[in-house]
């Protein structure tokens, strides 16, 4: 059997009134959260984007060779028009 939660949220019950969060505190909260995180250096910057283009470039060529193989074999299986 399910039970319907729509408009409740985990952390409150349900009787408790729900207030909005001013934009002047939200803004004050991102900027706290932000703080928070640890930037990466240029060298790392540099470092993770080179690993990620290199990995697309060979899944790219993975791809790209498994679909001209396939495609040769199924122009060889049915044939050319």
């Amino acid at each position: 059997m399910a039970i319907d939660t729509r408009g409740e949220t985990a952390d409150k019950p349900s009787g408790e009134k729900k207030t909005r969060t001013s934009p002047a505190l939200f803004y004050r909260q991102v900027v706290n959260e932000l703080r928070k995180v640890i930037w990466p250096t240029r060298k790392d910057l540099v470092t993770y984007t080179t690993v990620v283009l290199i990995f697309v470039l060979i899944m790219v060529a993975i791809v790209y060779g498994l679909d001209s193989a396939l495609g040769w074999a199924v122009l060889k299986l049915f044939g050319q028009s």
